[in-house]
Order: structure tokens, then sequence, then C-alpha cells
């Protein structure tokens, strides 16, 4: 029987380490040393959940060689990527706006960007039908010429661009569900209309100052930048609502040929850097809800790419919660907290939050597919066919 989704990890992503003080370096002595927020743990973790509960039998396992020079500089500066080499190579550094990264760091990142790159080729030349990278460093936060918020290379816009110049897709929609603002991935795509991004994240938490309604794209690219700024305490109810009247149809309207989703974690209750209140039950809801919309616009291709959560002792529930869904499985594990979760007061949608979605949906109008695009892909579907 073949195995549907495709699923990318490498010990060496987990030895990636940013140091004891992370985003609290600013603090100095008056910061007693922990280890990091975004480390090894939360992913370890979800990697061998999947091994003890049986899913990860039921996924195929791919290899992925790290993302080279050339696959680099499509997204980021050659003085970036310079800087990175020199840095990593002497010892330590920070790559900008909470990005520190040990010995190594950049050798690392390269890899998780290559896990991506590999996830997004197996799905769009047919090896398997969706996939799942579960890498770190993560990618959402880092720009063409810095990195930020524990992101170093940004492991999407590289994987995009990277297909892109292979010819296996032009047309690619992003749904960024991280908690924080995805404005690497805003940034990277923002004058074009080949790929239509959209953020849903608490309302100015980090960046800070970036991710409102109003960024929306420029020239080629205006109306192809969507934000979803929700307030603080959101549930699965507005999420849910956030998928049925904005994420969906702009699906519809933009009709990818790929749906790629930065899948972070750190929406969940729990978190030490969300303050939103959803459930491992919610995140497979929402997969289900994007498979159906992938097998209907674009053959089910749909990739995940591993982004942030902080919960080591709840990451693990919500990514197997979206694992089982991608691969059609079911396991033994049953996640009693999440249960107790979806019973808080306020998880259902409340009426500020449907207030900000209300100012969302008119921006749908904006999206439209691409005909040029639409036009070249069908022209490139024998080379697909081949492929596969």
């Amino acid at each position: 029987m073949k195995k549907n989704t495709g699923f990318l990890y490498h010990e060496i992503c987990m030895w990636h380490d940013p140091g004891p003080r992370s985003i609290y370096n600013d603090v100095g002595i008056y910061f007693q040393p922990d280890k990091a927020l975004e480390n090894a743990e939360t992913k370890r973790r979800l990697r061998n959940l999947l091994e003890v509960s049986g899913v990860l039998e039921g996924l195929a396992e791919l290899k992925a060689a790290p993302a080279e020079y050339e696959d680099l500089i499509r997204f980021h500066t050659p003085e970036y990527i310079a800087d990175l080499t020199l840095a990593s190579a002497q010892g330590s550094g920070d790559a900008g706006d909470g990005a520190p990264f040990a010995q190594g760091g950049f050798d690392i990142a390269k890899q998780s960007a290559g896990m991506t790159m590999k996830a997004i080729e197996a799905v769009m030349t047919g090896q398997v039908k969706n996939a799942y990278a579960l890498g770190r460093p993560p990618g959402h936060h880092a720009r063409a010429h810095e990195g930020s918020g524990f992101c170093l290379l940004g492991n999407i816009p590289i994987a995009i661009m990277a297909a892109q110049a292979k010819k296996l897709v032009k047309r690619v929609a992003v749904i960024d569900w991280d908690v924080h603002h995805g404005n690497g991935t805003q940034d990277a795509f923002y004058e074009s209309d080949d790929v239509l991004t959209i953020s849903i994240h608490h309302d100015n938490n980090f960046p800070v100052n970036s991710g409102s309604l109003e960024e929306n794209g420029t020239g080629k690219g205006q109306g192809y930048n969507l934000n979803v700024p929700l307030p603080a305490g959101c549930g699965n109810g507005a999420y849910l609502e956030v998928m049925e009247q904005v994420i969906l149809p702009a699906l519809n309207n933009f009709q990818p040929e790929l749906i790629v989703v930065a899948c972070g974690f750190d929406a969940a209750a729990l978190d030490p850097l969300g303050p939103m209140i959803v459930n491992s039950d919610c995140y497979r809801i929402m997969t289900l809800q994007l498979m159906e919309a992938a097998e209907r616009l674009c053959q089910g291709r749909l990739v995940y790419s591993h982004e942030g959560g902080y919960s080591e002792s709840y990451v693990p529930f919500c990514g197997l919660a979206v694992i089982e869904a991608l691969s059609g499985q079911s396991s033994p594990v049953v996640d009693k907290l999440g249960e107790e979760i979806a019973l808080w007061g306020q998880q259902d949608i409340q009426q500020h939050q449907q207030t900000l979605i209300d100012k969302v949906i008119p921006y749908l109008d904006k999206i439209s597919p691409n005909v040029a695009s639409i036009n070249t892909a069908l022209s490139n579907s024998e080379q697909t066919s081949f492929a596969k």
C-alpha cells in the first residue's frame, strides 16, 4: 500500500542551539539562564509521539539535502548569506532580532530549508500526495537581509522559489497560522501575484507594528497578501470561522496549484508565547478543511512546514492530530487535555472576534486567479505528469 504522506526529519536540526538567553538577551545579567523557548524538545517529542503511537510507520520518510547557495540567494541577499557563513564557522552569532545561533547554526538552517524544499518537490512530482517537514530553526520571520524571531533562513520562500525555478509550480497559496505574524514570508512575495500569502496571528504580538490588515501587497502583488490580526483569547470557534469565512473563500478565488502551511502550534492553549486557546482537534479540523480544498483545487497538493510552538507538553498532541489527518490514520492516543480545553469559556466565537473577521472579508474581492499563471501551468502539465 502506497504511503501518501511524506515526512521529513533530521536529528541535526535538533542540534541547533540558540543559546540559553535567546529572546531575553537584552535583559543582560538580570536574566537567570534557562534553555531557549525555541528548543529541540517540542519537535523531538512530536517525532517521538509519532513513533510510539504507530503513526510514523504509515508515513513515507523522505531524505533531503541541505539547501545550496543558489537556492538561498533567490530570496536572501548574498551579503547576508556571507555574514551567516562567517559567523557560523567562527563560533556563535545573531542573525537579527532574536535569532542567535551557535557554531554550525547556518549549516543546520540549510538542512531545515532543504527539508521544506524536498517536501514541495516530492508533492509536485507525485512522489507523495502531501508532506510534513519537521525541521528547525523555523523560517517565517527571516527576511532577505536578516534573521528574526528564532529564524535564520526563510524555509518556505526558499522552497517555493526553488520549485518555481524548476518549473514544478508557479501559483502557490501560503497559509500561516503561527500565532506570530509571518512577516518574512509576506516580504518575500509582497510584490507577486503568483503567491498568495495569508497570515492568521495575534494582533501586534511579534514583530510589533507588523501584520496589520492594511498590509495587502503592492504592485502586481496588491491584494495578494492578507493578514488576519486576531485579538487575544481566540479559541477553536474563532479559528474555524476564519477558515470558513476567509481562508477557504480566498483559496477558491485564487485557484492555487499548491497549498503550503506555515504550521506553528503556538496558538494552542498553554503556549508561553501565545495568548490563544486552540486545542489539537481544531488543528485537525483545519487540516481536514485544507485537504478538502486542496483536493478540489490542486489535486490534493498540500505541504506543511513546521514553525513555532513552545509548549513541550502540548505541541506533540497538536502535531499528531495534523499528521493523522494528513495521512488518514488514527492512533490510540487520546488528547484528554484537549477535551478539557474545548470546554473552556469563550471557545465559541465572540462578537469582537467576528467584528475583526468582518473587516477582513472585503479584502477577498481583490484576490483572483492569475490567468497567465494558469495558462503556464496548463502548458507545463505534461512535464509534471512525466515527472510522476
